[in-house]
């Protein structure tokens, strides 16, 4: 089944991670890490639309307070003080971001670096600037639906680092087995629990 699917929505999936890319602008870049800072527990469409408005505010270059902006978001409080101390950080994100070629290794410094960052946070980032290769992006559509796989037995609750790293590599190699890269997996799987290939 996860094969068929697969073949309906292949080229709009390998479009959608060829736009990834693309994002090479140190503003983009900057938004993206914005969007991934908003959408633990939240809704990526509703995400998406709150990066637009920081855009349209300048977040990146003003005094713009985003709090009062996002309090339909999930967490305002604590991603407010994540995005402000995003935003202070840049450079540095930055600079790693260019300068890591390693994906794991630059995965595992920002989920040490990045404040509201953990492992999925980060490949999620990773991903969505092209860099996501042989990265799992393991949220509670993708996690549910491994189970459903049988890929793993259970869904966690909450993740250690050692157990998320056990799963990537279960998902790893079943995207192997079934000849589906990771990346792809990730947004089929995404796609048929939200009827969508977003990111």
């Amino acid at each position: 089944m996860i094969e068929e699917l697969y073949q309906q929505r292949r080229e709009e999936i390998k479009a959608r991670l060829e736009d990834f890319t693309k994002i090479k602008d140190k503003e983009d870049i900057f938004y993206e890490l914005c969007f991934c800072l908003l959408t633990p527990g939240s809704n990526a469409r509703r995400c998406d639309a709150k990066v637009k408005m920081l855009k349209d505010n300048n977040f990146m270059h003003t005094n713009f307070m985003p709090r009062k902006h996002i309090r339909d978001i999930r967490f305002y409080n604590n991603k407010t003080e994540n995005l402000l101390l995003a935003k202070k950080n840049y450079s540095i994100i930055l600079e790693q971001v260019h300068n890591v070629k390693d994906n794991y290794l630059l995965r595992g410094w920002l989920a040490d670096n990045v404040r509201g960052f953990g492992y999925k946070e980060a490949s999620h980032f990773l991903r969505n600037i092209g860099k996501g290769k042989g990265l799992a992006i393991l949220d509670r559509h993708i996690l549910k639906n491994l189970k459903l796989l049988d890929v793993i037995n259970e869904v966690p609750g909450h993740m250690s680092k050692k157990q998320y790293l056990g799963i990537e590599k279960r998902l790893l190699s079943y995207s192997s087995t079934i000849g589906i890269a990771a990346e792809e997996l990730d947004l089929l799987l995404w796609s048929k629990e939200t009827g969508e290939v977003f990111k």
